[in-house]
Order: C-alpha cells, then sequence, then structure tokens
C-alpha cells in the first residue's frame, strides 16, 4: 500500500466513526507504526482535511461542516443555559478549551449536539466530583461550534451575545489556537 493509499484509507476509516479513533488501533488496522499515521494526520492536515485530535484519539469533521470557535464567560450554573442555547439553535459542541497564560491551550472534546447530550455531560461531571473547565481560567473559556451553515452560526454568535455569554479577546491571546 502506498502513503496516498493509506492516507486515503485512514480517512475511509475516519469517516464511518462518531467517536474519536485511536491512532494505536489504525496502526494496528493499517499495519504501520504510530508514528507512521501522526505523520500521515500532519500530511491530511496539510492538504486541509479537518481532523480533530483529541486525548481519545481522532476525529474527522466532514467535508461541509462549518465550525467557529467563541470566546464564552459564564458561571457553573449558567453552563446548562449556554450549552443548551447552542445545540437548540442547530450548533454542536465540538470541544471546551481554555487559554491560560502557563499551560497555554487546555482542550477537552464534548461532541454535545442536544439537551440530552447536556444532561448527560453536566451529571458526568457531578458524579466525578469534577468541575467545568472554565473554573480553571474564572469562567472563561472556548468552544468550537459546527453547524450546517455560516447562517446557523451567525445566530448563534447573535444569540450568545443577547443572553451575555460572548467575551471579547485579550491582548495577549493568541488569534489562532492550534498553530504551534
Amino acid at each position: 500500500m502506498t502513503g496516498k493509499q493509506r492516507r486515503e484509507e485512514i480517512i475511509h476509516i475516519l469517516s464511518k466513526q462518531e467517536q474519536p479513533y485511536s491512532g494505536t488501533l489504525l496502526a494496528k488496522q493499517l499495519h504501520v507504526s504510530r508514528q507512521v499515521v501522526v505523520q500521515d494526520i500532519a500530511l491530511l492536515r496539510a492538504e486541509n482535511r479537518q481532523i480533530l485530535s483529541t486525548n481519545k484519539g481522532y476525529l474527522l469533521l466532514a467535508e461541509n461542516d462549518t465550525t467557529r470557535v467563541f470566546k464564552v464567560h459564564h458561571t457553573n450554573e449558567q453552563a446548562r443555559d449556554e450549552m443548551n442555547l447552542i445545540v437548540d439553535l442547530g450548533g454542536k459542541i465540538e470541544d471546551v478549551f481554555v487559554y491560560h497564560r502557563v499551560y497555554g491551550v487546555l482542550k477537552a472534546p464534548l461532541n454535545i449536539k442536544s439537551r440530552r447530550d447536556v444532561d448527560r455531560y453536566l451529571r458526568e461531571i457531578e458524579l466525578g466530583n469534577s468541575t467545568l473547565l472554565l473554573n480553571v481560567t474564572a469562567g472563561y473559556h472556548y468552544h468550537t461550534i459546527s453547524a450546517d451553515d455560516q447562517k446557523t452560526l451567525d445566530l448563534i454568535q447573535e444569540e450568545l451575545d443577547k443572553a451575555g455569554f460572548l467575551a471579547s479577546l485579550q491582548d495577549y491571546e493568541p488569534v489562532n489556537f492550534w498553530k504551534s
């Protein structure tokens, strides 16, 4: 199998997944090392393939996915309202991340697309005696939101602003969080 064929197979495998798929499993399935998979993922991203890396593996965003990063601010008690607002308007909360001046970007995948997902996520936080990531940065955090079109993202942005959840970027925050 050539490198090009292997990368096409990676896209084929990831396109069937709804949850992150581990690089180790990809490597075993393709009979290559984990490092080869990492290099292939980098090459695919260079071709503008939208592949998210999470702590549980890789996730391929569909070609027609439209995403936008929103910086938001709220309390723990307002988290449910913020997330329900997004999913009710047709958005999918891909992740949550914070930008910490010392630690840099701390990110966790969410994949929340319904009120049921919101309820499940918040219940897991409570049962795990955990706290929301927003607490690391005094309530400020970011979400990558995907939707079917830019119009939906515009509506989500407008409603987040009306609800008082949108926050402004500060001078010390990088504009592109994903470049090293």
